[in-house]
């Protein structure tokens, strides 16, 4: 079965952006960064989730972002499936943080459970069939609305896919935007583009760690 060995962001600054995450969030081996400068606006099409137990991680790892120069797009707050927030890196990654709890267990730390990487496609199906033919598993399926494959051995991470406009409001951003995803995933099905122009590395590609 295929998974996802890394994850690189392109960054104008990986010293800067290395620095922001680790501090942040304490991701130093799980993230990697490359410099680049390819152009991109608005909405890069998809988004990094953190879920952790409880929500005074969410608190504890929301204000590391903030206090390591993150921007709020939603503050941290209750909803029906839990509690959680968004911030925006400065390098401009969107990330959530979240849990499904509604009630502290303990004191607050900044352990995180799960990452999760949700691309924001145009045709849920599609691109669903697509990964299923480069060798992904589908773990969870919602119709042509959310699908999650599953994550095996040693990945870092887990893929899911969701309708891009609906990710976009999720996180509290305008939908509209072009040019580079300036994200690049390796792992044993790659190197291939998906449908919406995310691009896969074979995982002997993957860049080192900044």
């Amino acid at each position: 079965m295929a998974t996802i060995e890394s994850l690189t962001l392109e960054v104008a600054d990986p010293k800067a952006a290395h620095h922001f995450y680790t501090a942040a969030f304490g991701l130093d081996a799980q993230i990697r960064l490359r410099a680049s400068q390819a152009p991109s606006t608005g909405f890069r099409g998809f988004t990094l989730a953190l879920t952790v137990s409880q929500p005074a991680n969410v608190d504890s790892l929301v204000n590391a972002a903030l206090d390591a120069g993150a921007t709020s797009l939603k503050p941290a707050a209750k909803s029906l499936w839990g509690y959680g927030g968004v911030v925006q890196a400065p390098d401009g990654t969107i990330w959530k943080v979240a849990t499904s709890a509604k009630k502290d267990t303990g004191p607050a730390t900044r352990d995180i459970d799960e990452i999760v990487l949700l691309l924001g496609v145009e045709d849920v199906k599609a691109s669903k069939q697509f990964y299923v033919g480069q060798g992904l598993a589908v773990a969870k399926s919602f119709g042509g609305k959310y699908v999650e494959f599953a994550a095996e051995g040693s990945s870092p991470l887990k893929l899911a896919l969701y309708k891009r406009r609906a990710l976009a409001k999720d996180v509290g951003v305008p939908v509209d935007g072009s040019g580079s995803h300036r994200i690049v995933l390796a792992g044993t099905a790659g190197p291939f583009t998906d449908p919406d122009g995310f691009a896969w590395e074979a995982t002997s590609l993957a860049p080192a760690s900044s």
